[in-house]
């Protein structure tokens, strides 16, 4: 059943002038501005006991407020008994570490499966959270960890701390072609013009920021560390692309895989092999939405990647040593 909530409180002097929306955000302030606008022009929101539907009202310093409303629930979504790698876990978040094949969120085409289910079967109370908790993405292949809400006060506040940038999370990544320094790209990510399951950089699409820097050299790959201000749809794969550096195993945004010349036959296959692209979510740091201490977690690479990079790594020294 969907949540029905009743909220009260009295509007402050010191917010005399504001317009009733703005009021209602800080007066309520673990919901998003958003949702207490929807409430607000849905009619579930009184003033002195008079429902107002006009956000533009101007407050005057005094007014009772009371909003009632319905939280809506995931119970639409089937609950499933599939294992989750919990990383840690308290009585308002967990952080998992997510394999690769695994939606996060049922969608065209994976109605079920996802981690969602798993998270209604193992938490059934998080059907009274706003996307049973889920608060980020990594696309299906992309490995590593996220952070879930287990509370509406915890979700409301962690949404709030990823739109004001305030959640780091660093990946790895394993690209095609040599780069030689790191540095931020700073292009628009919007729905690609003509293929329309991808993204592309797009003057119209939506700001989107990436800092990474080189970890190690290899011949004609690299691997580097990523670092997201903005988390756009498939954000660090369509930079890289853009910067002709496309993420090893990407056939979306990659095309065809390089093999280095010369190349023993285990490598030419394992590039040739690797189906899917190599990007793990390997740190997340974040102050915890209700104590507000600050947590850092990390995942170990997985192990395709690990291989990866050192079947790289072997080609790189094994050349040098042929050069000598």
């Amino acid at each position: 059943m969907a949540q029905q909530i009743e909220l009260t409180s009295t509007v402050k002097e010191s917010q005399l002038g504001q317009r009733l929306d703005q009021a209602a955000a800080e007066l309520f302030s673990d919901f998003s501005r958003s949702r207490i606008k929807e409430w607000l022009l849905a009619g579930n929101m009184t003033v002195n006991g008079e429902v107002v539907t006009k956000a533009r009202l101007k407050v005057m310093g005094g007014e009772e407020i009371t909003v009632k409303a319905e939280l809506e629930d995931e119970e639409r979504w089937l609950a499933q008994d599939i294992p989750l790698d919990i990383v840690y876990e308290d009585d308002d978040l967990l952080v998992i570490n997510k394999p690769r094949d695994f939606v996060v969120h049922p969608g065209a085409g994976t109605p079920d499966g996802t981690v969602l289910n798993a998270l209604l079967f193992h938490y059934p109370n998080i059907a009274e959270v706003p996307r049973a908790g889920i608060v980020h993405r990594l696309d299906k292949d992309t490995t590593g960890l996220m952070v879930v809400a287990k509370t509406v006060p915890a979700q409301t506040r962690l949404v709030r701390a990823l739109q004001k940038r305030k959640i780091t999370r660093e990946y790895e990544a394993v690209v095609v072609g040599r780069m030689t320094a790191g540095g931020m790209i700073e292009k628009p990510i919007g729905r690609h013009p003509n293929k329309r399951t991808l993204m592309a950089v797009h003057e119209l699409g939506k700001d989107a920021v990436t800092h990474y820097r080189v970890a190690e050299h290899f011949r004609i790959h690299t691997r580097i560390r990523l670092r997201l201000e903005t988390g756009r749809t498939h954000q660090i794969r369509v930079h890289m692309s853009y910067l002709q550096h496309p993420l090893v195993g990407d056939t979306a945004y990659g095309g065809r895989a390089r093999i280095p010349k010369g190349a023993s036959q285990e490598l030419i296959d394992m590039i040739r092999g690797f189906d899917r692209q190599a990007l793990h979510a390997a740190m997340l740091r974040f102050e915890h939405p209700i104590t507000g201490e600050t947590m850092e977690f990390h995942a170990p690479i997985p192990d395709d990647m690990i291989a990866l990079s050192q079947a790289l790594r072997d080609d790189e020294r094994l050349m040098h040593e042929e050069e000598y």
